[in-house]
Parts: C-alpha cells; structure tokens; sequence
C-alpha cells in the first residue's frame, strides 16, 4: 500500500465530489491540503486556548506562549538551523523575501552594485529586487536556463563578479520543477564575496531541508504548502546577518523599553515579530510539521518522485503536448508544466474541472519565466503525498477529453 493510501484519508478535503466526479487535486505547489490533526489544533486553540502570547502571566496565556515557542524549536530541528534565534515567523515566503530585500539589503546596497536571480524566480523573489535596485541603484542580472531547462550554472559562474552583493535563487522553481544546485550555488556567491537567499516554498515539505549545510544566508517559506495553515511563514537567517536586519514593521510585543523620543527593542527573534502573531497558524504549522515527521520526509520525496515519473512518462507518450523545463522525468520535483497545442490553457483547465481534475492555469506568478518560453500562460499540475495513481490516470483521461472536445 503506498503512502497517499495510508493517508489520504487523513485529509477530510477529499471526501467529497467535484461536478459527481472523484476529486483529483493537482494543484498543490500553489496550496496543500490539510490534514485534520492540523485542523484540530487551530479549532482546539480557538475553543479551550485563546490567549495572547509573551504577555499574560495567568496559566492559558504562558500555556499559549509555549506551545507557540515549542513550534520555533520544532522548526528549528526541521530545517536544521543552529539557533532557535534564527527563526522568525511572517506572514509567508512573501513577506520573508520583502523583509530581507527591504529590511536587510536595502541599507547596504548602493550604485553600481549588482542583484543577481534567475529567470525561473516566482514574482515574491523577483518583484522585491526590482524595486530594491531602483530604490537603490543597484543593477538586476538574470541567470538564464541551460539546454536542458535547468539553472545554467555556466552562466552563473560567468555573471557572478565582486560587483554582485546578493543572489537569490529558488530552491525548488514553482513552474519548472527544477531542484536547483542551491548549495554549490551558495559557495560560489559566498567566494565571490556575496551573499545568498533561498526562495524555499516549493522544497520545505517535500524533500530534507538542512539550511546549515547548504550555508545559505537567508531562507524563506510558507506553511500553508507544507500541509499547514494559510497566513504563517518562516524566515531563516543567520544569526549575525539576521541581527543587522531592521524591522520593517513596527508595534507591540518587540519592544524592550519606549520612552518620549526614543526605543529599544527586545533580542531575536522578538524585535522582528511586531504586533499579534497568527498564534493559532504557527501552532497549525508545528501540527504540520509533526504530521510530516509521522509520516516521514523521505517516504514523502520517494513517493512524489516515483509518482511524478508516472505523470511525466504517460503525459510525454500523449501527442501534441509541450512540456517546458527538463526533457528528465527526475529533474521536475513535484511539478509539471506544458500546453496542449491549439488549445488555451484556461479553456483546458475548465473542462478539466468539469471532470473532477484541478489544475492550476496561468501565468504561475512567474511572469518572466513566461516571456522567456514566449507563453502568457501554461497549464500546471503539482503533486503531493495524499496524490496517487488514480490521480495521474484520471488527469490523462481529462487530457485527452480535451483534446477530443477542441479538436471538433
């Protein structure tokens, strides 16, 4: 029996029916589903623990402050960070990569200095240096992709000079799959006297994340992928780097002392938590994190990646079918996207939902990404563990319906 049998069932979103047929959900790089020990902590902290946290000294309150801290040193252990100062807990990937484009590397850049991503970078670690180096003057440089669709490593080498103060790069590309050579691509930034961010949302939850021995400096992902609640995120970053980020936001709870003029702010993580947190997420996350754990991370990777062999192979064997990235079946991590020729990814993705299929159509918030395959738009489909064969069958069935129904 394999892992999405034993699982699936954890997951109460699939029971029930799209249009009377089998839910078949492939659309979880843009969001996974929940398992109910997750919702069971948000409802059990919303109904017998609701208290606001570092404040109260009456016993829900300090019971509400450690089990949200518990969740940073779960965390910690997760990614394998060294301190549990080096987690700070956001909103999501989104507002961890703001915060280190704004709060870090906005009062350290200056003309003439360079920022180098790639052109696989969704729009929350692309849109944030775009801006940072007009603010800035800094330049924005783009590694491109190899033959094969992957990170070009030789074209990384070639643009990579003193001039470069920050790469920031997608662990794993939210359209093409690719798991990008973030560790080697750490050593050479750091040989070139730059330093590195990870774009981590479509990684953490899916495959081993050790954020020490990829020696990035910074590393940012969201919860709601890795089967946890919406609205919670995590930003890694080294303890003495993390110490020089400002707050981009400012209000209670990070406060030492506060007098006409002046404040003083309380250590790490705290002076970079403003305001309420989103106790019953993080708390929804440390469920996910369990949940992961029970079931076990490597079991996950192989399960995805001999299942996503399945799509790839049957989707490859279908004709007039493009896909875009590897021509490997083992270099798309989870994700596969492509277009069904002569017909627009949207009108697709409808008639699919029509049979139960939901996939994501569109631009996949990686617009450069479409200008450089000259597309507006594909059709993707993203795996998890609760997925299984049924599901690659079902999808191809839907593909060739389409095909069929345009084709009249």
């Amino acid at each position: 029996m394999t892992i999405s049998n034993n699982i699936r069932k954890d997951f109460p979103f699939f029971n029930q029916k799209v249009n009377g047929k089998r839910l078949d959900y492939l659309d979880s790089a843009a969001t996974s589903q929940k398992p109910q020990i997750v919702i069971d902590s948000l409802n059990q902290y919303y109904s017998f623990g609701n208290a606001n946290i570092h404040r109260g000294v009456y016993q829900i309150a300090e019971q509400a402050t450690e089990q949200f801290e518990s969740v940073r040193d779960l965390i910690k252990d997760f990614i394998h960070a060294d301190r549990r100062e080096e987690i700070v807990f956001t909103k999501g990937a989104t507002q961890s990569l703001n915060w280190v484009a704004f709060g870090f590397f906005k009062q350290f850049l200056k003309p003439g200095d360079e920022i180098l991503i790639s052109v696989m970078e969704h729009h929350s670690n692309l849109v944030p240096w775009q801006q940072i180096a007009k603010l800035t003057g800094a330049h924005l440089k783009y590694v491109q992709l190899n033959d094969d669709g992957e990170f070009d490593l030789e074209d990384f080498k070639n643009k990579l000079n003193h001039h470069v103060k920050v790469v920031a790069v997608a662990h794993v590309s939210n359209v093409l799959g690719s798991l990008n050579p973030v560790e080697e691509i750490c050593r050479l930034a750091h040989d070139a006297g730059s330093l590195a961010v990870v774009d981590g949302a479509q990684a953490v939850g899916h495959l081993p994340v050790n954020v020490h021995s990829l020696d990035c400096d910074f590393y940012a992902f969201s919860a709601h992928k890795m089967f946890g609640p919406t609205g919670v995120g995590v930003l890694y970053g080294k303890y003495d780097l993390l110490n020089q980020l400002k707050p981009v936001e400012y209000g209670g709870e990070m406060i030492e002392d506060v007098d006409y003029q002046n404040t003083t702010f309380k250590d790490l993580p705290l002076r970079l938590e403003a305001g309420t947190q989103n106790i019953a997420g993080v708390i929804g996350l440390g469920a996910a994190v369990r949940y992961i754990d029970q079931v076990g991370l490597k079991e996950i990777e192989t399960h995805n990646s001999q299942l996503l062999d399945s799509a790839f192979n049957k989707l490859s064997n279908l004709p007039e079918i493009k896909i875009y990235g590897s021509k490997g079946a083992l270099k798309h991590h989870d994700i596969i996207s492509f277009n069904l020729n002569g017909i627009h990814p949207h009108d697709a993705a409808t008639v699919f939902d029509s049979l139960g299929v939901e996939v994501r159509a569109g631009h996949h918030c990686a617009q450069v990404l479409m200008r450089y395959f000259n597309i507006s738009a594909c059709l993707r489909i993203s795996i998890h563990a609760y997925n299984d064969e049924e599901d690659i069958n079902q999808l191809i069935t839907a593909v060739k319906e389409v095909q069929r129904f345009f084709k009249h």
